[in-house]
């Protein structure tokens, strides 16, 4: 996963809503519907939020007749993890500052 999906899976993650409509749909899938009295918003609020979700590809949608039930994507979010434990060492970042004498330290 690069940088900049990760970057966008935490900023979908970085609002309260959504986050516990992740946790709730860690539970099992949802309809809209069903979430907006948990929430106590309008339908196109708990829609967009959603929406963002599925946009950074943190949830996935399933269409029934007229009703769409969103689920996990547990891949993503196991890659959100793995990515987390596995970052790439930026240690040669520290050398380059080094070399060109612009490391700082607070002493």
């Amino acid at each position: 996963m690069e940088f900049e999906q990760l970057a966008d899976a935490f900023k979908a993650l970085g609002d309260p809503t959504r986050l516990q409509i992740i946790a709730l749909l860690n539970v099992r899938e949802c309809c809209v519907c069903e979430l907006v009295p948990l929430f106590g918003i309008s339908q196109p609020a708990v829609s967009k939020h959603l929406s963002r979700l599925k946009t950074s590809g943190l949830v996935k949608e399933t269409r029934r007749g007229q009703w769409v039930f969103y689920s996990l994507n547990r891949e993503a979010l196991r890659q959100l993890g793995d990515v987390l434990h596995n970052l790439p060492d930026m240690s040669a970042k520290f050398k380059e500052l080094e070399e060109q004498g612009l490391l700082v330290t607070c002493d």
